[in-house]
């Protein structure tokens, strides 16, 4: 089973950028989709980029054209660019797999979340 573990949050000013990478413990390459959360206090969980084992992205509307996610297979390793930073974008980001072939069929995995905190 795979185990993801988040980097790269902190404090930025507004404008801003940070990215953060999801690590994972083993390949990446099976994982179908690569996704990235945040939950900010008293909201629910939202996606806001997910990226598929094609390449394939989505991103919520609210970040594109400033956040970009990837994945680096031979590093088993998913990263959120995230740029023009705006306080709104100030949440908990979890980094997100979901195996839809794994041993047991359907498999999800969280990461512990990073922080991410956009103020002046």
């Amino acid at each position: 089973q795979v185990q993801l573990v988040e980097s790269g949050g902190g404090l930025v000013q507004p404008g801003g950028s940070l990215r953060l990478s999801c690590a994972a413990d083993g390949s990446i390459l099976s994982i179908n989709v690569m996704g990235w959360y945040r939950q900010a206090p008293g909201k629910e969980r939202e996606l806001v980029a997910a990226i598929t084992s094609a390449d394939s992205t989505n991103y919520a509307d609210s970040v594109k054209g400033r956040f970009t996610i990837s994945r680096d297979n031979a590093k088993n390793t998913a990263y959120l660019q995230m740029n023009s930073l705006k306080p709104e974008d100030t949440a908990v980001y979890y980094c997100n797999a979901q195996d839809f072939f794994g041993p047991n069929g359907y498999l999800e995995v969280w990461g512990q979340g990073t922080l991410v905190t956009v103020s002046s």
